[in-house]
């Protein structure tokens, strides 16, 4: 995902505060309203589901229909355990691997939805000698964080290829650019590859003479995996459990929106301010962005996400191998009632589908 640093600003969005004649919205137990507070961030084209949303009135439609309101808080997208923390916000988006290690630390969230694969892919330049995945033994690779997702798949990826990817002796090292700046450190020889993230990943490959060495969208395993996934607090769970299913559900639909109309929501985020573009090029370019990831939003196959991410993560070293994953995963990936499997969406109904 493109980072972009923003100054927070709290945008109140009051979703009907009564469903039909003398209907109540929710209140907690003190009386004091329980508001879903839902992270967002402009120029960060990977947060199409978060956009559509906002803009085709998803998240209206679900919390109209359980008379609650919400808010949308735009923010940083890579400080999530200070903002969950702080109570800033307590439902959001993000990248599956960069997640791991705080949830693994106490961070009190949970993933409600898969919501798409393949933003993550890792390049050389060509004629450098890296050809493949195993020439990385004894390389350096340029990444945006160590936390990042791309270092904590890469890691997955090479563990099973019978790298050492940890400790003083690893095969491997990682260095860290901005992400904008590591395609001009692997041209420029600073670093032997580099792992990016889309809009970054596909310019770079437009742009330079690189060698694709890693398509997590591609790859046998990664491919069923999702990148990136919707989160919300587990107090949210435990006080609001409707607003998190509501969130929940309006954001599946956005997602099988963007699925099946990738270039239209491409051309409703530049329309709206939720991306930059100077041009109908600039649109298609988006879209044919969107249109290369798999938007199909599961919960199931989001759960395993999680499940086997977990997993080779206690392997590599990465996460403590005292800690029980089924119990985990039971906490960070409950079934939330309402919430189905996913949905799909008819553009020549306009209608979705829930899908069990």
């Amino acid at each position: 995902m493109k980072k972009v640093i923003a100054s927070v600003l709290a945008l109140t969005m009051t979703a009907a505060l009564l469903v039909g004649c003398g209907a109540k919205s929710e209140k907690s137990e003190g009386g004091e309203e329980l508001t879903v507070k839902i992270l967002n961030n402009k120029e960060s084209l990977c947060l199409a589901p978060v956009h559509i949303a906002i803009i085709n009135g998803y998240f209206d439609e679900e919390f109209e229909a359980i008379g609650q309101k919400y808010e949308v808080v735009t923010s940083n997208i890579d400080t999530i355990t200070e903002q969950i923390t702080s109570g800033e916000i307590n439902a959001g988006y993000g990248l599956t691997g960069t997640l791991m290690q705080p949830i693994s630390n106490g961070l009190s969230i949970s993933f409600v939805t898969g919501l798409h694969r393949g933003c993550t892919k890792f390049y050389s330049k060509n004629g450098s000698g890296v050809n493949s995945l195993e020439d990385l033994k004894g390389k350096t690779i340029g990444v945006a964080s160590l936390s990042d997702s791309a270092p904590i798949q890469l890691k997955r990826k090479l563990f099973s290829l019978g790298f050492k990817v940890n400790g003083s002796d690893a095969d491997i090292q990682f260095v860290t650019y901005a992400m904008t700046d590591l395609p001009t450190a692997l041209d420029n020889g600073a670093v032997d590859a580099i792992g990016i993230h889309d809009p970054v990943a596909y310019n770079a490959e437009k742009n330079y003479d690189f060698i694709k060495i890693l398509d997590i969208g591609e790859d046998e395993v990664f491919s069923k995996e999702y990148c990136c996934q919707a989160y919300v607090s587990q107090e949210l769970i435990a006080k609001n459990p409707k607003g998190a299913t509501a969130y929940a559900r309006a954001i599946q639909k956005a997602a099988a929106f963007v699925q099946a109309l990738p270039e239209e929501a491409a051309r409703l985020q530049v329309e709206n301010g939720y991306m930059p573009s100077e041009s109908e090029e600039d649109i298609a370019r988006y879209g044919e962005i969107l249109a290369s990831l798999n938007y199909e939003p599961s919960v199931k196959l989001g759960r395993e996400t999680f499940k086997a991410s977990f997993d080779d993560l206690q392997k590599t070293g990465d996460l403590d191998a005292s800690l029980n994953a089924d119990e985990f995963t039971k906490t960070v990936f409950p079934d939330l009632e309402g919430v189905p499997e996913s949905f799909t969406y008819d553009p020549s109904s306009k209608k979705f589908t829930e899908n069990s």
